[in-house]
C-alpha cells in the first residue's frame, strides 16, 4: 500500500511539474495578456515584467518538480509559497471584475479563488512535504 502511494505522489509531483512548465510557457508566449490582466494594479511594477518574471519562476520550479526528486520537499514548500505569493493577483481580477481566461463572471472568478489552496495542498501533498521529517 505504500508503494502504490509513493507512485501516486510521484506521478502527482511531476503531473504538476508539467502543468507549471506549461503555465510558464504560455506566460511567455500565447497568455501573456492574459496574464497581464491579473496583475494587481497595486503593485508597482510593469505588468509585463511581472508576467515574465513568474513565467520563468514558473519553468524552473516545473522542472524542479519534475527532475529534483532528492530535494523534493523543499521544492515542493518552494512552489507552495509561490502559490500564495500569486494569489493576490487572482484576488486582483475577482475585486476588479477582469475578464480573462474565460473567467467572465463574479462566480467564475471565485471559483478560481478557491482553486488556489488546492493548489497549494498538490504541491505539498504531492512532494511530502506535509509528512514530518
Amino acid at each position: 500500500m505504500r508503494s502504490v502511494v509513493l507512485w501516486g505522489r510521484g506521478v502527482s509531483q511531476a503531473a504538476l511539474g508539467a502543468f507549471l512548465l506549461s503555465a510558464g510557457v504560455s506566460h511567455l508566449t500565447v497568455s501573456r495578456l492574459e496574464f497581464q490582466a491579473q496583475v494587481p494594479t497595486w503593485l508597482p511594477l510593469d505588468p509585463d515584467f511581472v508576467v515574465i518574471s513568474s513565467g520563468i519562476v514558473e519553468i524552473l520550479l516545473g522542472l524542479a518538480l519534475i527532475t529534483l526528486w532528492r530535494f523534493r520537499k523543499r521544492v515542493g514548500l518552494v512552489v507552495a509559497l509561490f502559490f500564495v505569493a500569486i494569489f493576490p493577483g487572482n484576488i486582483n481580477q475577482f475585486v476588479n471584475g477582469i475578464d480573462a481566461f474565460g473567467l467572465n463572471s463574479d462566480s467564475a472568478r471565485a471559483v478560481r479563488l478557491l482553486f488556489q489552496p488546492v493548489l497549494v495542498l498538490w504541491a505539498l501533498w504531492s512532494t511530502g512535504a506535509l509528512r514530518r521529517p
